[in-house]
């Protein structure tokens, strides 16, 4: 059985189903938002997601239709190929939640805008999207949106990172994660965004607002040789 509906309740759409994806449906639904979830290789694959969450699988061109969050969680290299205009039938001020992260050797290779422009993944991101983003989850194991969620004030909380330009999707978006039972630490703009990415101090760490704001402070703009091309 699956919460009714709330007037305090989003219409979230999530592009990609994998781990983060499929977690933070399984999350957003038992919360009580109504999500609508989509991947790449169509909705009839997405049934025993649904069925198991109360989610409605469908495309990815309807995926973001009147929502008033999107969540882009597919590997950066596919970012390119989604649909022209994919946010054109959001609602008016959607907040676009970008998880990705660029792992140039293992899977994405080179994007020459990132690697040789200094351009960070997440402001690359919003540019092929065409509307901005706000970066979170990126660093996030994917079994801790279901294991580590804590109530407000809880020793043990753990802190996310969030990067944005928009001050009013950011705090949406940070809201929404507070709703998932974690802290969050404003990371800055998507400019300053390096300081999350993969590689970096607060990449994967499970620390508290103490913690991630040290870590953020603590990063390097130079890429480890594990993340370039």
């Amino acid at each position: 059985m699956h919460p009714r509906k709330g007037e305090s309740d989003m219409r979230i759409g999530i592009i990609g189903a994998g781990n983060i994806g499929g977690n933070l449906t399984r999350r957003l639904t038992a919360l009580g938002h109504d999500v609508y979830v989509a991947n790449s290789r169509g909705p009839q694959t997405l049934t025993e997601l649904a069925r198991e969450t109360g989610a409605t699988p469908v495309t990815v061109e309807e995926a973001p239709r009147d929502a008033e969050i999107v969540i882009v969680t597919i590997p950066l290299k596919a970012v390119p190929g989604l649909p022209s205009g994919l946010l054109d039938k959001a609602a008016d001020g959607v907040s676009v939640i970008d998880t990705g992260n660029y792992y140039p050797k293992q899977r994405d290779g080179r994007i020459v805008e990132i690697l040789d422009e200094g351009l960070t993944e997440s402001r690359w991101t919003a540019r092929q999207l065409g509307h901005t983003v706000v970066k979170a989850f990126n660093g996030t194991f994917a079994q801790d949106i279901l294991d580590r969620h804590r109530p407000a004030g809880a020793a043990d909380r753990v802190a996310l990172p969030v990067a944005g330009d928009d001050a009013t999707a950011k705090q949406a978006v940070r809201d929404l994660i507070d709703e998932l039972g974690f802290d969050t630490v404003d990371a800055g703009g998507l400019d300053d965004s390096w300081r999350q990415q993969p590689g970096t101090p607060v990449y994967g760490l499970r620390e508290g607002v103490e913690g991630v704001t040290k870590a953020l402070a603590e990063a390097s703009p130079e890429r480890t040789t594990d993340f370039r091309a």
